[in-house]
């Protein structure tokens, strides 16, 4: 672990002012002297600034003192012991080739974000290795878990995982970055952790559609169960270890993700299952519905790795081919009868 000074211990910088990432800052405040969160949108810049709230994502919860917004990517990243980045799937490349101009040896990079990038099917954490420079790129951490920005920013315990290749530096975030009401546990799989923040999102949609259908708590329950081992499958072939998706960043999340309120994937899910176009709905929203895109990815990889995901084809043919959801239920259950442990 490379050493650093008590100046760039005691700060840290959050890339991306959305709703996750103006909660982890929030959560970080306590942790440090000095928390910069970078905001590319300028009215919501102006409102952590001038009225300390994010009025446009997190209206509720007050910005503390010690959290800096800013414009600036060199102001945001330069000098900070960590670098936590919370800009969507499709639009992180973008952001990490301009903060990597300001990064240098010794900071560690931590990916926020949950997604596959559609043009290349590489996680997040692989994205950053890409644009940042290589002292920086090659230890890529990925925090993620079952954890609602808005009860985050709230104060309202919870748990999630950090992960890194290195067991030493993920025991350095965990240590770090834990608070007396949100901890987290390590772990070195990092591509298992990223499969299962990804695809949970295209699994939450499905549970949302059911919902909107009035299907009921038996379907949701089946839907899940059955979710995790198609994203437990794709994982697996994808190199990650089996035991990652019964964990929090797998289980966990999915659980949350699939039942929960103030799920935006499961919500939007919910709205095309009572017969809402998906393509209405989004441009309704200033709000990120991962999975849509991801759902492109999924299919990719699926058939890259030659794997069954059943639920999150079926979800692919409605968003993206205009396919009915009730026939897709249809065909989902008519599916070859087997046994359950069979892969």
């Amino acid at each position: 672990m490379t050493l650093r000074t008590s100046e760039e211990e005691n700060r840290v910088a959050v890339v991306g002012a959305g709703s996750w990432g103006t909660a982890v800052a929030i959560a970080l405040a306590p942790r440090f002297e000095r928390v910069t969160l970078w905001a590319r949108s300028e009215g919501v810049y102006l409102s952590l600034r001038d009225e300390r709230v994010n009025r446009v994502y997190l209206p509720e919860s007050p910005i503390p003192e010690n959290v800096y917004p800013t414009m600036d990517l060199e102001e945001a990243v330069k000098g900070a012991a960590i670098v936590l980045f919370a800009v969507p799937t499709q639009y992180t490349r973008g952001v990490a080739r301009e903060a990597g101009r300001f990064m240098k040896k010794g900071q560690i990079a931590v990916s926020l974000s949950k997604g596959i990038e559609n043009e290349t099917l590489l996680t997040v954490s692989r994205i950053l290795a890409e644009e940042l420079p290589a002292e920086v790129g090659g230890d890529i951490s990925v925090l993620s878990g079952p954890t609602f920005a808005k009860e985050v920013a709230q104060g309202k315990p919870a748990a999630a995982t950090i992960a890194s290749k290195r067991r030493e530096t993920a025991s350095y975030l965990i240590e770090r970055l834990s608070t007396p009401v949100l901890r987290f546990y390590g772990d070195t799989d990092v591509i298992g952790v990223e499969v299962a923040g990804a695809v949970k999102n295209v699994i939450a949609i499905a549970t949302g559609m059911a919902d909107g259908l009035g299907y009921g708590l038996n379907a949701r329950a089946a839907i899940i169960t059955r979710g995790l081992a198609e994203i437990r499958r794709l994982g697996v072939a994808l190199g990650a270890e089996k035991e990652t998706f019964y964990g929090l960043s797998g289980m966990g999340d999915l659980i949350l993700t699939c039942t929960g309120d103030l799920s935006r994937n499961r919500t939007f899910g919910r709205r095309v299952g009572q017969g809402e176009k998906p393509e209405e709905i989004l441009k309704s929203s200033r709000m990120v519905v991962e999975g849509v895109r991801t759902s492109l990815s999924v299919m990719e990889l699926r058939e890259r790795v030659g794997v069954e995901m059943p639920i999150s084809e079926q979800v692919y043919h409605i968003l993206h081919e205009g396919k009915e959801p009730t026939r897709a239920v249809r065909d989902l259950l008519s599916r070859t009868l087997k046994m359950e442990k069979e892969e």
